[in-house]
């Protein structure tokens, strides 16, 4: 297995609180001859299990990086009993830019494992976080939200792997972290992203999808905070009970044809929101092709029955852009 390039500033084997950066030498206008950082922090108090979180691995997400923050401002160390390693901000150059790809190379960080260790940076970024941090850990979190396209049904992520122990391992996760809602990542999961990283390398993991629109939702946010503690008990690294809610609605991807895509360029007047249930036949909105106003709008409804996952927060969608993401319960 080739040597990553990427370096860290801090101990991640020492105990106590340390906060460093990810180092990863590149050369270009903007770091002729230094390095980039992506900052990286170590809460470590003994034995125990390890706990990998990342957020901001699409850059226009906030919620997660926020709710990181506040983790790593108020946990104190010596409550915990294992270590936790958090990345608030996993593509680092895309937060700083807002952006769902690094602005350094246009790259997706979530459609770029398992990375290059000789590739581009964020190429880099994911082969480190796959080879050195997740074949680590025992457990592993990344935290999304719809980001400035979309907005989703705040719900939690667990992939439905061949591996029926890892499986009902990420089940147990998800139902641990405490919202009401499930998507069970089925045959629809990107083989390039963290999530498959996690599969590859044996470890429990969930994603989320917090909201969205490219903001920080002070009533998600502040959930996400109180379920980051339900998780750490659940994994025994706190004391206490988690957060179970009593009863827990999981979903997935029957078909993709369930979904609405824009057919051309226009805006669309959509007349429903994520997290509502919808019928066969119903009015999801209003195409109008304002480029064409001599066009007649055109009424889009739903094809099928389902959950709305999640819709674009896009004013003017373009041909083939994801209008309202439909999905079933799971069974």
């Amino acid at each position: 297995m080739p040597k990553t390039s990427v370096s860290a500033t801090i101990d991640l084997q020492a105990d106590g609180k340390n906060i460093g950066d990810l180092r990863i030498a590149w050369s270009d206008n903007s770091v002729p001859l230094g390095y980039h950082p992506f900052p990286i922090i170590s809460l470590k108090n003994g034995d125990g299990p390890v706990v990998l979180m990342v957020a901001g691995n699409h850059g226009d997400e906030f919620e997660g990086p926020s709710a990181l923050m506040r983790l790593v401002n108020d946990l104190d160390v010596n409550e915990i009993k294992g270590q936790v390693i958090i990345i608030p901000a996993f593509n680092f150059p895309a937060v700083k830019a807002s952006s769902r790809v690094s602005p350094l190379d246009n790259v997706n960080l979530n459609r770029a494992f398992p990375g290059n260790p000789m590739g581009s940076i964020t190429e880099q970024i994911a082969y480190f976080v796959e080879t050195e941090l997740l074949s680590k850990a025992d457990a592993a979190i990344d935290l999304h939200s719809g980001g400035k396209a979309s907005v989703f049904a705040a719900c939690t992520l667990a992939t439905q792997t061949d591996d029926k122990e890892l499986f009902t391992k990420n089940l147990d996760l998800a139902k641990s972290f405490g919202l009401p809602l499930v998507w069970i990542l089925n045959g629809f999961n990107d083989p390039r992203s963290m999530n498959s990283a996690a599969v590859r390398a044996g470890v429990p993991m969930i994603a989320t999808e917090l909201g969205g629109g490219g903001g920080v939702d002070p009533d998600i946010t502040a959930k996400t905070e109180k379920c980051l503690y339900s998780m750490l008990r659940h994994l025994g690294l706190l004391d206490g009970a988690p957060i179970r809610d009593s009863v827990v609605k999981m979903v997935a991807n029957a078909s993709i044809d369930h979904s609405l895509f824009a057919t051309s360029e226009g805006v669309f007047d959509r007349m429903v929101t994520a997290g509502t249930h919808v019928q066969a036949g119903q009015v999801a909105g209003r195409f109008h092709y304002v480029s064409e106003p001599e066009r007649p709008s055109e009424t889009i409804v739903f094809a099928h029955e389902g959950l709305i996952l999640s819709h674009t927060n896009r004013g003017y969608v373009q041909r083939g852009d994801m209008l309202i993401l439909v999905v079933q319960d799971y069974v």
